[in-house]
């Protein structure tokens, strides 16, 4: 590598100011430091979706292949298969899916949608295609059904007619079943929708039709007429056939079941109120609430089930949604935790005609999917191996980490398992189609999320899979309110004052640091051993924003904060927090002074293995002030130091000592060169806990702040609390449901529902951005909104490295604090850390979102770490005294003095990107990232071959930049429309991975390294896997020779062209979808592709050789009984005269 003098470089700056750095800057650039990432290493694609499908609408199950379908009502398609084995696909109209039929073992599936159109797709492959699409024109679709076996397909509509399509051409037959000829005469009025279709399970020729209003019709299909009509006075809801063919069950919307004889019309053979309390007068019981759908299993050596949902009593007020389970005389009623969308029973056999023998019951919750074990007593559920509860609370943070250290996951399962609950089915997991995908992606991936009700869980994400590692509960550390009346008045919000807003993790010392939205930190280390913790350390902060000149508040008390220097740092308060009220005043005027907004719980806290409480950190309000929320947070094992921030300033925590090293307002950090001109204001007016866990007054949001960035809306002064007799509460309540949730981090730029909208459209992020972002004019507070440990020259006389903390902040200033850190060891535990700022570094346009530090090679350097050392064991132990040595960052002195350059700061804000080389504090690469929106999540990411800064816009735009050049290497615009919690959730990480909540229940990865993309194929699993079909049942031979057994019908000639003739083609468009062409590319990889083409072809082969064989041998017979019949013709004949013919 030829050798470079770094001044030749600087002359290039002035081009610097261009969007893109200049040809001659990166030219010279590449000399002193060659830059490996180019362009063709990036591909941005989806990878996998995880969790529950959010607002599900229908539900379907392959019973020969195992693979369980559920659509939404967003036209979303998951499919699942054993555990680990799952895809998603999307019609493309974004209509709901109301209902799903598998055509079983033939690897494809028929979906039906609101806007009354049919798909049919091809699963085999492992990135599912549609195939044909029909919409229909005149009809409204209510409901499908396929037989097993059959390519015909019966569609109702709204009207009561029934059409008929051809599953393999995606064609309409002439066939139909008008209602009019249906019902006939039977009915004065409208039958209404068709809500089920199915053909009688011994004889495929005859056709049950369930109209909406209680009418039944048993629909011959040959002589196209009715045989029989049933009338029942309750509407109807769904129909059920017993195997036999010879009865069927209708539910109702009174709550009754009705069983049917076939040929008994006249009245039901039985009408059961299952829920309902029967009168001793012999009147009808009383109505209960519908049936919306009942099953009909019968079993071989036992008696029938009969399973249904709905239909409980109105009286019961409060209960919760049930499923009951009618098995000979017993009768369970299974409640669940939502309301339940659909259920499908499963039977060992997919032949309607056989005993069912069902083994257990799926049942599809608007929020949970549930399977039922009917084969153990008390019917247990099955674990449910999916990562479907990813909003068991919903979620808040996001934090993603690929190539973590290889023994994180163990560690975190091991003591993960021992959380599990019990009490489920011993059974394996029923849904278990599929093969897992052949990946070559070998690194660990965690992701941790963070939870409204103050959980945080730990995912194993590696090879596009996901599972729950371990939970930890946060909210164990807080004294918890029985009731409303006894919530603390000093809350600041009115629900889940525990939810996680930001989450700071060592990796490798296995730290763990928490700020939640009631402005408290949790600090927590990571131990395999249970403890009890008789009284939580705790530390209370007065953080609060002051300019020199503003008027001294009411109340009095410690109103200046504390200077930094360690000597007047706040002892550790160790006693409960009641017993410290001495300082903090809630006088009778009702100001509130030096209170916490959470009560830390008093008695011993037993700690089970995994992550202990190490310290818990309070932000108090200050002379009836709430305190504001924290927007940064930062923590370092190597140093021993948490540090966070918020709109008023900082503060930095020794948490080994448990002392408050600094505690800053933003402006002090400047000293006497603060840039701005601030408007000094009383802090008691209009102020509020910020990052949108409270309405922005309505009228208060001008045009101007609309297009603002989260962080500068976080500093505006619109957002306020009315102050009510002393008593500052929040102007709405925090609500978080499984609906979109208002930002719980920064990303306050539009209000939650139910306060006036910014954008009326789609709670989308406003594309333009006003000008005046950084304007001081309107924004006299200024956040701190990012840290970075490091080891860097805080000064450019700097001769060495030393221990520092960079500070970001809204108004993109970067800032430096020297740390002085005492010897490790037991120095570090008895001598202090001495903290002192060293003023402003360098300006950046917009908030700071990010920072990292490169070598002189250009190498990425990452933070001093301890790493992990077991907490509880024994204090002599000299295991843990080597362990304890401060790690330091590695720099190569050598290449360092030849450039007289050591290192390279890469700063990135909301609108540009910055290369700092240190210790001369020059700009040697700018470049502005956009210039009409702002950046919402900046992360400086290793890839194989290089590193990069990856940033997601808040228009949507996915950008990498070369570092240090930063050179544009990719810009795809991934997500035109950018909601709340997107923005929240997007993180990246190392080796081209990305993930965000797409939904409130999904995670969507994705990724941006083409050599992922390249493998996504293999490491996908596959869905359709060659499994034979079971055997029919054997008809016996009486049913055989009496005619006792399934009847077969010729549908081809039935419904064929030639039979029926064509459908008009104004009734519905044939739309060919691009799933053929994919299907063959799909196809055409895998090892396990080739072998399941070969068998099928094999298959295919041998039956047509076998259909060839019987044909021969049917025409030989033919050909035989011809001869005979020719002979006996010629005896008969031969001695006949020509006139006697």
């Amino acid at each position: 590598m030829k050798k470079f003098n770094i001044r030749k470089v600087l002359d290039g700056l002035t081009a610097v100011s261009s969007p893109s750095p200049s040809p001659q800057l990166g030219a010279k650039e590449n000399e002193l430091i060659p830059e490996t990432l180019q362009s063709e290493h990036f591909q941005l694609c989806k990878t996998v979706r995880h969790g529950f499908p959010y607002q599900p609408s229908s539900m379907a199950f392959d019973p020969v292949q195992k693979i369980l379908a559920i659509g939404t009502q967003s036209g979303a398609l998951r499919l699942f298969g054993r555990p680990g084995v799952e895809c998603y696909c999307q019609h493309e109209t974004g209509a709901a899916v109301i209902q799903l039929q598998f055509l079983i073992n033939e690897g494809a599936l028929v979906s039906a949608l609101a806007d009354d159109s049919i798909h049919l797709w091809n699963l085999r492959q492992k990135r599912p295609a549609v195939l044909h699409s029909l919409k229909f024109n005149k009809e409204r679709i209510t409901f499908c059904h396929l037989p097993f076996q059959s390519k015909w397909l019966y569609i109702g509509s709204e009207r009561g007619n029934i059409h008929i399509v051809n599953v393999e051409s995606f064609t309409l037959s002439g066939y139909t079943i008008m209602w009019n000829k249906a019902i006939e005469l039977s009915s004065k009025a409208h039958p209404g929708p068709v809500v089920h279709i199915s053909d009688n399970p011994m004889d495929e020729g005859k056709l049950i039709i369930g109209f909406e209003s209680g009418i039944v019709v048993l629909w011959d299909l040959k002589s196209k007429r009715a045989d029989y009509r049933y009338t029942y006075d309750e509407a109807i809801h769904s129909v059920a056939w017993h195997h036999e063919g010879k009865q069927f069950i209708c539910s109702h919307s009174d709550g009754t079941l009705t069983i049917w004889n076939i040929k008994s019309p006249a009245k039901p053979a039985q009408t059961i109120t299952p829920h309902g309390k029967q009168p001793k007068d012999g009147k009808k019981p009383e109505p209960c609430k519908p049936i919306l759908k009942v099953e009909y299993k019968t079993t071989r050596a036992g008696d029938p089930f009969m399973i249904f949902s709905g239909g409980l009593s109105y009286d019961t007020v409060g209960r919760r949604p049930c499923l009951t389970v009618m098995h000979g005389k017993s009768t369970a009623v299974l409640e669940m935790d939502y309301p339940i969308v659909d259920f499908l029973t499963l039977c060992e056999t997919p032949y309607p005609n056989d005993f069912q023998e069902p083994y257990a019951v799926v049942v599809l919750l608007e929020k949970d999917l549930v399977v039922i074990d009917l084969a153990q007593n008390g019917y247990p559920i099955f674990e449910n191996p999916y990562p479907m509860m990813i909003h068991e609370s919903p979620v808040t943070c996001c934090e993603y980490l690929a190539d973590c250290p290889v023994d994180l996951i163990p560690a975190l399962y091991s003591v993960g398992s021992r959380q599990k609950r019990q009490g489920y089915s011993k059974k394996e997991w029923p849904i278990s189609g599929g093969n897992w995908g052949l990946g070559t992606q070998s690194y660990p991936e965690i992701i941790i999320t963070g939870h409204a009700d103050g959980s945080v869980k730990f995912w194993d994400a590696s090879a596009i899979m996901l599972q729950v590692l371990y939970k930890l509960k946060t909210a164990k550390v807080f004294e918890k309110a029985r009731c409303k009346e006894e919530k603390p008045s000093t809350e600041i919000v009115d629900e889940d004052p525990f939810a996680i807003q930001l989450l700071s993790w060592c990796p490798e010392s296995r730290m763990l640091c928490v700020a939640g939205v009631s402005a408290h930190v949790i600090i927590y280390r990571f131990s395999k051993q249970e403890i009890t913790t008789e009284v939580v350390q705790l530390l209370e902060i007065r953080l609060q924003y002051e300019l020199n000149d503003l008027e001294s508040p009411e109340g009095g008390g410690d109103q200046t904060p504390a200077p930094p220097t360690p000597s007047t740092s706040p002892s550790p308060q160790t006693t409960a927090p009641q017993t410290h009220t001495s300082t903090s005043s809630n006088s009778s005027d009702g100001i509130r002074d030096n209170i916490p907004c959470l009560k830390v719980r008093s008695s011993p806290l037993k700690q089970s293995p995994g992550y202990q409480v190490e310290l818990v950190v309070q932000l108090v309000w200050v002379s009836g002030e709430p305190p504001q929320q924290i927007s940064s947070l930062a923590i370092n094992s190597s140093y021993g130091l948490v540090v966070f921030g918020n709109s008023n300033g900082l503060a930095v925590v020794d948490y080994l000592q448990k002392t408050v090293l600094l505690n800053l307002g933003t402006v002090e950090l400047y000293g006497s060169n603060d840039p701005y001109q601030r408007q000094p204001r009383s802090p008691r007016k209009s102020r509020q806990p910020s990052g949108g866990l409270c309405d922005i007054n309505e009228g208060s949001a001008t045009s101007e702040d609309r297009c603002k960035s989260p962080t500068s809306v976080l500093m505006s002064n619109h957002q306020q609390f009315y102050n009510g007799g002393g008593r500052a509460k929040m102007s709405r309540k925090l609500s978080l449901p499984t609906e979109l949730k208002p930002d719980l981090v920064l990303l306050s730029v539009c209000p939650p529902r139910g306060s006036i909208p910014l954008d009326n459209r789609d709670n989308s992020f406003s594309r333009s951005r006003s000008s005046s972002v950084t304007s001081i004019d309107k924004e006299a507070r200024e956040a701190i909104t990012s840290f970075y440990f490091c080891e860097t020259y805080n000064r450019k006389a700097d001769g060495g490295l030393t221990p520092s903390l960079w500070v970001g902040t809204s108004l993109g200033t970067v800032l430096a604090i020297s740390l002085n850190m005492p010897p490790a060891g037991e120095q570090r535990l008895l001598q202090p850390v001495i903290v002192s700022p060293c003023g402003t570094l360098v300006r950046l346009k917009g908030s700071i979102l990010r920072m990292a530090f490169l070598d002189s090679t250009g190498s990425l350097l990452p933070s001093a770490f301890e790493p992990w050392y077991e907490p509880n064991a024994p204090a002599n132990g000299e295991e843990r005294d080597k362990v304890r040595k401060r790690r330091p960052v590695s720099v190569s002195p050598s290449t360092s003095q030849e450039l007289n350059e050591n290192q390279y700061a890469v700063l990135c804000s909301e609108k540009q990107a910055k290369v700092i080389s240190l210790p001369s504090q020059t700009c040697v690469f700018k470049h502005n990232i956009t210039e009409t929106s702002f950046v919402l999540r900046a992360d400086v990411v290793q890839m194989n071959t290089g590193i990069c800064v990856a940033c997601f816009c808040a228009n949507g735009h996915i950008m990498t930049l070369s570092l240090p050049g930063l050179r544009p290497l990719l810009d795809v615009n991934y997500l035109p429309l950018t909601d709340m919690r997107i923005a929240r959730t997007f993180c990246f990480t190392n080796l081209g991975q990305a993930l965000y909540l797409t939904s409130p229940t999904e995670i969507q990865r994705i990724t941006y390294s083409q050599e992922v993309c390249e493998n996504l194929q293999e490491m996908l699993g596959e869905l359709f896997t060659p499994v034979e079909t079971p055997e029919a049942p054997n008809r016996g031979f009486f049913k055989g020779l009496f005619g006792g057994g399934a009847q077969s019908l010729d549908r081809e000639e039935l419904f064929g062209e030639s039979g029926a003739g064509k459908a008009p083609r104004s009734l519905a468009q044939h739309i060919p979808g691009p799933g053929g062409i994919e299907g063959m590319k799909g196809a055409a990889s895998g090892i396990v592709g080739d072998l399941a083409r070969a068998r099928i072809a094999l298959d295919e082969r041998g039956q047509k050789l076998s259909e060839v064989e019987e044909r021969t041998a049917a025409m030989m017979a033919s050909a035989d009984a011809f001869s005979k019949h020719a002979h006996e013709m010629m005896l008969k004949c031969k001695d006949k005269k020509w006139y006697q013919f």
